[in-house]
């Protein structure tokens, strides 16, 4: 893997040292969930409530009536002559008003005022949800999203939601959700969206990419999503985000697809094997409890696990709530990171080799190289600066990391660097460490 040792980071960063596998670690980051009472954004995926609104009203208009005016037909004398023609003339004011008047001698007395309360009821809504339609996705993805209820030891007690991948009752969730019982021997229990609650235990978990995978015991019969696929992705596509924030089991928010490729250190292990996504980041609402949960395309296809949220720092405060920027992990790396799970019981973890830093005119720089690595069989070397990796740029070692690690073992790239040279990597694969 590489080491992340930021330039600039702020007091917080400090170097860490490479473990004996030749994992690539990170040091503090500002976007981290750590550092609460620091200056710099975080991205914490336990944030606080946020405020709420109120309804203003505005006062309804006021009705203006024509003045009536003088009678005509003054000349046919007296009696019904003049009676009739004062009703003509009252006739045509009638009828050039009519609304108005009307109004007025409703509110006379003349005529009862219709109540919405006594207005039937509209007939029922029968029809099926428009397709590509919030309510369309809503109504294929909800039975399918689940909320994680997790104990652990000493009564630790959080909870986040997943969403099931497959009848027998496998479900994919965060690392982060799941990692208390994992760790300490706790429980997890599931809630399923007709009520139904199951015991489930942790099949396994790669807390490098936040992904983990859970098995609810004792039931079958389950209706899996339907897993799209992230690397065709647009910025301004809609989305849908569904989960359990703050333990409200099946909330429905919905947004866009506010930017991709988003590098972002959060959720997981806060140790050697730091969480570093590619991230989707989405204005649809994610607050604590969402995470775990579907982010879903216009089709209703899986496109992300949501798993944190940008957290502004506040006085005094360690959360934030929702400010319309999340994050979700791509379902491409999910995907293959869940496979491996049930297939192996462990995730592996794609790497070059070598301990990387943010170089200070930009990119990433190589610090270290580990003898027999695909970094030094390509040819890196201690010094070089990465400003590419395929076709995309690399503006920070995260960004490196966070690229690397959607790729799959044995998967070959080329790396740009800043003296012009442009060296091709057989990325290189091993288990990723779970305690």
């Amino acid at each position: 893997m590489t080491e992340n040792d930021p330039h600039g980071q702020g007091p917080d960063a400090q170097e860490k040292p490479e473990n004996s596998a030749g994992n690539e670690y990170t040091a503090p980051n500002p976007w981290s969930a750590q550092g609460a009472h620091s200056e710099q954004p975080q991205h914490n995926p336990y944030a606080t409530p946020g405020q709420q609104y109120y309804q203003q009203y505005q006062p309804a208009g006021t009705a203006v009536y024509p003045q009536q005016h003088p009678g005509q037909g003054q000349q046919r004398g007296q009696g019904a002559g003049k009676l009739v023609a004062g009703v003509a003339v009252l006739a045509l004011l009638v009828g050039g008003g009519a609304g108005a008047v009307g109004g007025y001698l409703a509110s006379d007395g003349a005529t009862p005022t219709a109540s919405s309360l006594e207005a039937p009821q509209p007939a029922r809504q029968t029809g099926n949800a428009p397709a590509g339609s919030v309510e369309a996705v809503a109504q294929k993805v909800s039975p399918s999203v689940v909320q994680l209820q997790v104990a652990g030891r000493g009564g630790q007690a959080n909870g986040g939601s997943g969403f099931v991948i497959d009848g027998n009752g496998y479900i994919l969730t965060n690392n982060h959700v799941v990692e208390n019982a994992a760790n300490g021997g706790g429980q997890i229990q599931v809630v399923f969206q007709d009520g139904r609650k199951a015991p489930a235990t942790v099949v396994g978990r790669d807390p490098s990419s936040d992904v983990a995978v859970v098995k609810a015991e004792g039931v079958s019969g389950l209706t899996p999503v339907e897993l799209g696929r992230s690397d065709d992705l647009k910025v301004g596509q809609g989305v849908v985000a569904i989960g359990s924030p703050f333990e409200l089991s099946g909330t429905v928010t919905s947004g866009i697809v506010s930017a991709l490729h988003r590098p972002v250190r959060a959720g997981g292990d806060q140790g050697s094997q730091a969480t570093v996504m590619d991230a989707v980041q989405t204005d649809a609402a994610i607050n604590p409890g969402n995470s775990g949960g579907p982010l879903a395309n216009m089709s209703g296809q899986i496109i992300g696990i949501n798993s944190a949220i940008y957290s502004p720092p506040s006085s005094g405060q360690s959360q934030g709530g929702n400010v319309g920027i999340g994050f979700a992990i791509p379902i491409d790396q999910a995907r293959r990171t869940a496979d491996e799970i049930i297939k192996t019981g462990q995730a592996t973890q794609t790497f070059i080799g070598a301990t990387v830093t943010d170089a200070p005119e930009g990119g990433a720089a190589i610090r270290e190289i580990t003898q027999g690595s695909p970094a030094e069989q390509a040819g890196l070397k201690a010094g070089d600066v990465v400003t590419k990796i395929d076709e995309r740029v690399v503006d920070s070692s995260d960004a490196l990391v966070a690229a690397i690690r959607t790729k799959a073992p044995g998967e070959k790239v080329k790396l740009t660097l800043a003296s012009g040279n442009v060296l091709e990597v057989t990325l290189g694969g091993q288990p990723v460490p779970t305690n």
